[in-house]
């Protein structure tokens, strides 16, 4: 069949072009030249007015309770006009795809790292990859400072630095054959530079991944329900990926459902073992069993084929993900709850916060990182993205879309957080240096800070821990507890039966487990790839540069693993909480990760001759410049 046989047998509408590459004649993607139509235009409308009356409210309130949905029209209509025009603006005139050009996916297909993907698996997987921890903590933590801040930089920051860092860098790797962030920046700037910025990147890489973990263990240690449910998905998403694989190839909302279900039922049970004795006895692990868990974990996860666990367990999580915030944000609409945190605390000026100690500039856009700009990001855009992308054009929803879809978990985060009662959110969040750790002596530090309202009673920490089926919620620290507790308490407003908010307490614990986890796993096979780039540069081990040398990948994948491993073991013993001391150093390192990135898709738009839409990169850059080196100073 030639290319007219099969044009003479398409519809394709007016303003439509079907586009064709020399490898076959079908057509390989399609360019849409109509204009918006009326109906597009009256939801945009209708959709920046919601957003505006959304920061109008938020803005101009003081002195009064301002309502949480107004958040959530605010972030909403905000990220629909960012992703509408900005994020179109990127790909017209600087990403510039082509479905006519091979992806890295197809002209390198080993049927391990590198893959065609359906974009929805891929967009699961990116989104599962990128949206960890940070989204989760840096926004409660940072709800000390108030929730005007934090909602301003979450929102404006993901849509002028965040997204574009991602999009961009998934760009430029795609069109380097897959390379990771270390070694396209030794191939544009040089040995010198780029072998000082493969030792950064890497660097950065390990700190991150452990303070991922971190909160992974924090968020299920001593937590029989939400260890067995973390661990069936393992072999749960080892059935879907053998199920698309070998069974039923292409069957992807098929595997979807059956996948759903299963999580769902791993879920149900896990609240099952957790009431009986064998089940408390087999799944309590302390946080020292559940770090050397991890770190065997991400060995096994790093090694295996990407199709066998990584890719359908991101894909499974994102659903979760999803559907949890989507559920949340239902939530919120139909309860309307209350912020109780004013706009500004007294701790954003004077930078004396328990829960992390700083000024609001430049510790804000420290501590909260993903959801807003995040290094991190651009290692899983350079990781293993770059080498699944089935066609250039869908690398604004994966890359742009993506990001966006954090920032909402970001914003969901803090205003799970800024809802609670201030004394309850600081005796949760405060370390336990601070607190005691004992009903009595936090309820003590907590009334100390001269927080408005009536004092905190040793009674309703009880109560609060019991309601949720915890022996304690005092320095839970990490911001899962915190955003399990917060919406706990509005599902549980809204479906009535209190004795159900231990319910959902746990199923939002397991979910934000599922949650970090699916980074942990996804970020040491990134930096297995740039363990690998960076042991090649060194003389005499060239050989490392080969994907497909066993001994390589395994060498790679335990050296990461292990030194990661160490941090993390560190972090648990840390008697001051370990996240309030290693998150601060990670929010640095990982804004400084993001400042390397935005550098190197400056140099590659300028050699472009891009000189009129350098701006794009380059005004997040010099931000993120600005506050990082200001914190780092600083601290």
């Amino acid at each position: 069949m030639t290319k007219q046989d099969v044009k003479d047998r398409l519809t394709v509408p007016d303003g439509v072009e079907l586009v064709y590459s020399d490898a076959c004649d079908l057509p390989v993607g399609v360019h849409d030249h109509r204009r918006m139509s009326l109906k597009k235009k009256i939801v945009l409308l209708l959709v920046a007015i919601a957003a505006a009356a959304g920061w109008g409210t938020i803005a101009l309130s003081r002195g009064e309770t301002v309502n949480a949905v107004w958040l959530v029209l605010a972030a909403v209509g905000s990220y629909i006009i960012g992703f509408t025009f900005y994020a179109r603006l990127i790909e017209y005139k600087v990403v510039k795809p082509r479905d006519d050009r091979a992806t890295p996916a197809e002209y390198a297909n080993d049927g391990k790292d590198f893959m065609p993907t359906d974009r929805r698996v891929l967009f699961g997987h990116h989104f599962a990859a990128i949206a960890g921890a940070g989204p989760l903590v840096g926004p409660v933590m940072a709800a000390q400072m108030g929730y005007l801040p934090g909602t301003i930089w979450i929102v404006v920051g993901v849509i002028l630095a965040g997204a574009v860092q991602d999009y961009l860098v998934l760009w430029v790797s795609t069109r380097r054959k897959g390379r990771s962030l270390g070694q396209m920046i030794r191939d544009e700037m040089g040995v010198v530079g780029g072998t000082a910025g493969i030792l950064a990147v890497i660097t950065i890489m390990i700190i991150i991944i452990a303070v991922l973990a971190l909160v992974v263990v924090n968020a299920l240690a001593e937590s029989p329900w939400g260890v067995f449910s973390i661990t069936m998905t393992v072999p749960i998403a080892l059935f879907m990926g053998v199920y698309l694989r070998y069974l039923r190839p292409g069957r992807v909302s098929e595997v979807s459902v059956i996948g759903v279900v299963l999580l769902l039922l791993s879920i149900i049970a896990g609240g099952w073992v957790a009431d009986t004795s064998w089940g408390v006895e087999m799944f309590t692990w302390s946080k020292i069993v559940l770090a050397w868990v991890l770190i065997g974990y991400g060995i096994v996860a790093a090694i295996l084929p990407v199709w066998l666990l990584l890719a359908p367990r991101d894909y499974l999580s994102t659903f979760m993900k999803i559907g949890v915030i989507g559920l949340l944000a239902v939530g919120i609409l139909i309860d309307r709850p209350e912020v109780h945190m004013p706009a500004i605390t007294d701790f954003a000026k004077n930078g004396n916060g328990p829960v992390f100690a700083g000024n609001l500039f430049p510790f804000l856009f420290i501590t909260i990182a993903c959801g807003a700009l995040s290094g991190f990001h651009a290692l899983i855009s350079s990781g293993t993205t770059p080498k699944l992308v089935e066609k250039e054009t869908q690398m604004r929803v994966i890359g742009y879309g993506g990001m966006l879809m954090e920032s909402f978990v970001a914003i969901m985060a803090l205003i799970t957080a800024v809802i609670l009662d201030r004394h309850v959110y600081f005796a949760m969040n405060a370390p336990a240096s601070m607190t005691g750790g004992k009903p009595d002596s936090a309820a003590e530090f907590v009334n100390s800070l001269g927080l408005p309202g009536s004092n905190l009673m040793p009674e309703q920490l009880t109560s609060a821990a019991a309601a949720v089926g915890e022996h304690t919620i005092i320095s839970r620290t990490g911001g899962a507890p915190t955003l399990a507790f917060g919406m706990s308490h509005i599902l549980t407003d809204i479906f009535g039966h209190p004795e159900m908010q231990s319910f959902w307490y746990h199923f939002a614990i397991m979910f934000e487990a599922l949650f970090i986890l699916t980074t942990v796993d996804a970020g040491t096979r990134v930096a297995r790839f740039m363990m690998t780039d960076t042991l090649a540069n060194v003389p005499g081990l060239a050989r490392f540069k080969d994907p497909t040398w066993t001994v390589g990948n395994w060498i790679s994948t335990i050296a990461v693993c292990a030194l990661w491993g160490a941090i993390l073991l560190m972090g648990v013993t840390d008697p001051l909480g370990g996240i309030n001391v290693l998150f601060p150093l990670f929010g640095i390192a990982n804004q400084l990760l993001a400042a390397i990135a935005l550098s190197l898709v400056l140099v590659v738009v300028v050699k472009k001759g891009m000189y009129k839409w350098a701006w794009i990169p380059a005004i997040p850059l010099f931000w993120d410049v600005i506050v990082t080196m200001t914190a780092s100073w600083e601290k």
